[in-house]
């Protein structure tokens, strides 16, 4: 069963579903309407009968849209009807294949099918199907041609320092982008296909003499056990691959960025582009490289800890500021300074809920801004996230609804929110943060304590692809600790981390 899985990743070899029930005749009438029967009516297949050499009749069919109509009617049709007479009488079957690829049409990439299953997949991709008649093969033209978006910055990952180029939604530009970074024979690119109808293109990359093949043969094991219609995104793919679906911890990582995806790969982790998204997945990630930015190493080392420690200490903001305050209202108003205590009293003075109730309206608030700014068009999702927090936050001020410190918490957490780089990860941290606020609610510091140990428990039985994913902080690594919460100088970092184990365990000499 695992061998027949992995068999659907082979690149070299044809699907043999025998999705098509029927069978290639060497009568060109039949084959066309067999052709037919399987297109239906689509408007958008356009088929072109002529004869080859004036003598032997023909049948191409492309898509419309997907397939080049002008190099289609010079590279293909024009040399096949000005075809030699004397070859058309002499040549039969393989050879007369062979003659028009090596002899009339030896510019454009050519192969051959013996069935329906094997042609029909290259056809829809947008290849162009010729049939000949007398031949019982069908000839595949590569005359696709897409409209692309061109290479541009990504848009949700902003680039202060580093390469501007972001992927696309084109599965061989993005493997491009890839070989331009890494010029290394040993990396290695195979392609597939994912859902039993979109049949979408995919690749999946890694590479040799890095890469541990038990990590690779468990993405193509994973991978090949999906059995749905269409695996539009890579969340799509994300959520099928990853090892708990429950926990609410990303487990891998997707990223618009060839730079950050180069590094990964270069540390032995498995990558997975597909077709249709510029997002690519990287398999597998531990928590600590959320925190992590390709920024990190293109600046001196100093800047780069300082970085990394503001992440951290945005992190926390993120997760417990509006615990803690509820905490030390509620239940432990004897651990505030007293000018501190007093001024809070104050400024709470009118205001008509308890401190839980009034934290859980600001964050209610702040999550449906930053939801309508994200929808909204650009400019006006923009002004909206920033008019409508100043407004509302002050008009709620004024009504006595909530206090002042309410807002200056909850306009902190959502600034520190926004400090980290992987946007999953901080949806996340918003989703904790409620969590976090009721244990508070419930028992004050004794519940946030209860909370973080049941976190803690729940994250270092956590795994990615069988790696730890509190690695190195758990198990203990500290030859990692250099590049962790503070980024040693790259000189020191002589090997590569022990998450994932890889074949090659130097960096650098």
């Amino acid at each position: 069963m695992y061998k027949k899985l992995l068999r659907k990743l082979n690149a070299d070899k044809v699907r043999k579903s025998k999705e098509y029930h029927y069978e290639l005749s060497k009568n060109i009438e039949e084959t066309v309407t067999s052709i037919k029967n399987i297109v239906g009516e689509s408007d958008d297949i356009v088929q072109r009968d002529f004869h080859i050499g004036k003598k032997i009749k023909a049948t191409l069919f492309y898509i419309d849209g997907l397939a080049d109509e002008n190099g289609i009617e010079t590279k293909v049709i024009k040399p096949l009807i000005y075809f030699s007479e004397e070859a058309v009488t002499e040549l039969k079957g393989d050879d007369f294949i062979d003659y028009i690829q090596n002899e009339v049409i030896n510019f454009i990439e050519l192969s051959v099918e013996t069935t329906f299953d094997g042609a029909m997949l290259p056809f829809m991709s947008g290849e162009t199907l010729l049939v000949i008649d007398g031949i019982d093969k069908f000839i595949l033209f590569e005359t696709r041609r897409f409209n692309q978006r061109s290479i541009q910055e990504p848009e949700s990952e902003i680039v202060v320092r580093g390469p501007r180029d972001g992927f696309n939604e084109v599965l061989h530009t993005n493997v491009m982008l890839l070989r331009r970074r890494i010029r290394d024979p040993n990396m290695t690119v195979q392609f597939g296909q994912l859902g039993r109808r979109s049949k979408r293109d995919f690749a999946l990359i890694y590479i040799k003499g890095i890469t541990n093949e038990n990590l690779v043969e468990e993405m193509r094991y994973r991978i090949a056990s999906i059995d749905i219609d269409d695996v539009s995104e890579t969340g799509d793919l994300e959520q099928f691959v990853e090892d708990n679906v429950l926990s609410p911890f990303p487990q891998l990582i997707r990223t618009e960025r060839p730079d950050k995806v180069a590094s990964h790969l270069l540390n032995g982790k498995v990558i997975v582009v597909v077709d249709g998204t510029p997002f690519v997945l990287i398999a597998p990630f531990t928590f600590e490289e959320f925190f992590k930015s390709p920024e990190d190493n293109y600046d001196r080392w100093h800047i780069g800890t300082l970085l990394r420690v503001l992440r951290y200490i945005a992190a926390f903001i993120a997760i417990f500021l509006p615990a803690l305050y509820i905490a030390m209202v509620s239940y432990h108003q004897g651990m505030i300074p007293t000018t501190l205590a007093l001024s809070i009293a104050g400024t709470r003075e009118g205001v008509p809920f308890p401190a839980f109730i009034e934290a859980l309206l600001m964050e209610f608030t702040i999550e449906l801004l930053r939801e309508a700014g994200i929808r909204l068009p650009r400019a006006v999702g923009q002004t909206i996230g920033i008019v409508g927090g100043l407004v509302i936050g002050d008009a709620a001020v004024q009504a006595g609804i909530v206090s002042p410190i309410m807002v200056i918490v909850v306009a902190l957490t959502a600034i520190a929110s926004f400090s980290l780089p992987a946007y999953n990860i901080s949806i996340t941290f918003r989703m904790l943060r409620f969590g976090f606020m009721i244990a508070a609610a419930v028992f004050g510091l004794f519940g946030i304590v209860i909370a973080y140990i049941l976190i803690n428990i729940h994250m270092v039985g956590l795994r990615s692809f069988g790696c730890y994913y509190t690695s190195p902080f758990a198990p203990y690594n500290f030859a990692n600790w250099l590049d962790l919460v503070i980024r040693a100088p790259i000189s020191l970092q002589k090997n590569r981390k022990a998450e994932p184990k890889t074949l090659d365990s130097k960096r650098q000499a």
